[in-house]
């Protein structure tokens, strides 16, 4: 019998409220078959992206309609176990993945599962979206019995528009006729949202708006490390902060953005901001400011300024701790000859890419370490794994992650410039070993001049001429590694970043489209430049990083045609508990315009368990990607979560993985790899 058939023809049972059970539970635990009024969802709601909602269960079998307390019922399945099927809570963990598999995949199913929320537009209009579980593979017929359903049930004063959850119900869409089965997309929603929580916290600090990037250049010199800033989009070169606030959209991996991640401060998108800072005459006060995933705003009140303020803060006193840098008879080597315990001889960039260059040529059994860890009630999640690999034996897995990787996943050819050369350079220089010690100096006595030397100090050595020695060195070794390349990335590999506690994202150089020798040789000192300058410099100093401490190892690669490039972190920055997620930016230009926040990508999350995708944002498109592009993205989406075990520097395998990729005409190649942020 169709679904659609069923619901015409199966009576309707009466309407009843379901109170507690007599063990000490209050309140309403859901709602059966009596039409959803805004009251009634409002004792039911709760909150998740700023959006209420309500759970909801209809039951075909009994043409019923349950809707659930949210508070009473994290998940779909306690509510229909306790509730519907009498099945005991511990059974019901045995069984999940079974369990699962008939409410979202199975095709005849006896629950559908879904979830209603409230939207309010800028002009006070409101309507509910209803969407199912992103995991759910409901066919087109399923979908429109599913939403006449609901619609049946809830007050017809409010539209109701479904919501896609996946790109199978995208394309499914694009097939029923938009007067029939009304839709609002995900990245509608997102390009409208007044209020993003890109990093949860609380604050207290001095609020500081500039409404244009002059006044903000103007005042900068004024920041304090207790300030929280509020701009259209907070740029790159910020200080160390107390909080950010943006007052347009944005992505939560600019560079900015993962700075905010990394010193852990509270962080949004908040439209209309700056007319509330006005109407409440905020500019300048000392505020709590607070972000939180469930609420629907930035929470900002003034208070009086706090003692803490006039104390340094915790960061500045717990010191960043460095490996001890070999700088002594290093040489210049070919990417894939590094591996990750090379770092302190050529940086942590580099050491990634080498190693990344050794698990594709030799495999690492540490790839399945992710999927191998116990997510209760489930022992692991390698049949997940092993299902996207199209692998039933535990025993081939790790080598057809292996298989698949070397496969998938390209790194671009490069050679790697040690610590040594950087430092024989600012040794050939007398006029550089001065201005090196007088900034030192200044940092040591806290001037304010140091600012000014430093900037002397970077444009100096840019302009310094480069010893023969290194020159020719540097010549020999690109003409050997990489003869008849037409364009070159010169990329910063630091020692002193992707630190716990210190990312630097966006703090050093590295220059695109490089052609010429001149370029090249000019390229690498503005790399080496970067180390000493002024924000590098400062930003360093607060975690206590000196520059005695600090080296800089430059990566030289070919550059490869881009068909798309982006970035993936292998978590979803706005719920940190998703273990099911990862999150993508993509542009159709460059990974630069992403991370420096120039453009607002394309943004996705893909799953990596059940597997499947869904489009946040389109960021300055008109359409979505491609099918056969989305498909690339989700074997990039396990690529990343594979990499990330690999590289994790704990037994968790938890940390999530910052990779920044492109798209070239013959596959998918990695060209960084490190920690994110988070």
């Amino acid at each position: 019998m169709e679904p659609e058939q069923k619901l015409r023809e199966t009576p309707v049972t009466p309407p009843v409220v379901i109170n507690g059970n007599g063990d000490g539970e209050n309140g309403i635990a859901a709602v059966l078959n009596q039409r959803l009024t805004l009251a009634a969802f409002s004792q039911l709601a709760g909150h998740l992206a700023g959006y209420p909602f309500v759970k909801i269960v209809v039951d075909q079998q009994q043409s019923t309609i349950h809707f659930i307390n949210h508070a009473r019922f994290q998940f779909h399945a306690d509510y229909i176990a306790a509730r519907l099927l009498g099945i005991p809570q511990q059974q019901l963990e045995r069984e999940i993945d079974a369990f699962n598999e008939s409410v979202y995949q199975a095709p005849e199913r006896r629950f559908y599962l879904g979830v209603l929320a409230l939207h309010q537009t800028r002009d006070d209009q409101k309507f509910f979206s209803l969407e199912t579980v992103e995991v759910d593979t409901m066919n087109a017929q399923m979908v429109q019995f599913f939403y006449r359903f609901v619609k049946e049930w809830v007050d017809p004063a409010l539209p109701i528009l479904f919501k896609p959850a996946n790109h199978l119900q995208e394309t499914i869409m694009g097939q029923i006729d938009v007067g029939e089965m009304p839709r609002v997309f995900s990245h509608e929603l997102f390009a409208s949202a007044e209020f993003v929580p890109l990093n949860s916290g609380i604050a207290q600090g001095r609020l500081r708006a500039f409404e244009t990037e002059q006044q903000y250049r103007d005042l900068r010199s004024t920041l304090e490390w207790h300030d929280i800033i509020v701009m259209r989009r907070v740029p790159d070169d910020i200080p160390r902060v107390l909080g950010i606030i943006n007052a347009e959209h944005t992505t939560p991996l600019s560079h900015t953005n993962v700075l905010a991640s990394g010193w852990q401060v509270p962080n949004s998108i908040q439209l209309g901001i700056f007319d509330r800072i006005e109407k409440e005459k905020l500019n300048g006060e000392w505020v709590r400011y607070s972000v939180q995933q469930d609420a629907n705003e930035v929470f900002l009140k003034k208070i009086e300024r706090p003692a803490e303020a006039d104390t340094r803060p915790a960061w500045s006193i717990q010191k960043i701790t460095l490996e001890e840098p070999e700088i002594a008879n290093t040489p210049i080597i070919p990417l894939e000859k590094l591996r990750m315990s090379d770092r302190y001889k050529y940086g942590t960039k580099a050491a990634n890419l080498g190693e990344l260059r050794y698990v594709l040529d030799h495999g690492s059994e540490r790839l399945l370490g992710f999927y191998r860890v116990r997510r209760p009630p489930r022992a692991n999640l390698l049949p997940y794994l092993g299902k996207f690999l199209g692998v039933h034996d535990s025993a081939d897995m790790a080598r057809s992650c292996w298989e698949f990787l070397r496969e998938f996943i390209r790194i671009p050819r490069g050679i790697a410039i040690p610590f040594a050369l950087q430092r024989e350079f600012l040794e050939s220089q007398p006029q550089i070993q001065q201005a090196i010690g007088k900034l030192k100096m200044a940092l040591e006595l806290n001037a304010r001049q140091a600012d000014s030397l430093a900037v002397s100090l970077e444009q100096m050595i840019r302009r310094s001429r480069m010893p023969d020695r290194i020159r020719n060195y540097i010549d020999d070794e690109i003409s050997r590694h990489l003869g008849g390349v037409s364009s070159f990335v010169v990329r910063s590999s630091s020692n002193a970043e992707d630190l716990e506690h210190f990312s630097a994202a966006g703090i050093y150089e590295s220059v695109n489209c490089v052609t010429t020798a001149e370029n090249i040789f000019a390229s690498i000192k503005q790399v080496w430049a970067s180390l000493l300058a002024p924000r590098s410099v400062r930003l360093r100093q607060e975690v206590g990083i000196s520059l005695d401490d600090s080296y800089m190892g430059v990566i030289i690669q070919e550059e490869i045609p881009s068909l798309m490039g982006g970035v993936l972190v292998t978590t979803n920055p706005m719920n940190k508990g998703d273990f099911r997620n990862v999150y993508l930016n993509i542009s159709p230009r460059s990974v630069t315009q992403i991370v420096q926040g120039a453009e607002l990508p394309y943004q996705y999350l893909y799953n990596v368990v059940e597997g499947g995708g869904r489009t946040l944002s389109l960021g300055g498109s008109t359409k979505d990607l491609s099918d056969e592009r989305k498909a690339i993205l989700q074997k990039l989406a396990f690529a990343g979560r594979l990499l990330q075990s690999h590289f994790s520097p704990d037994y968790t395998f938890s940390t999530p993985a910052d990779i920044e990729w492109l798209l070239g005409e013959d596959g998918v190649y990695v060209v960084q790899l490190r920690p994110y942020a988070h």
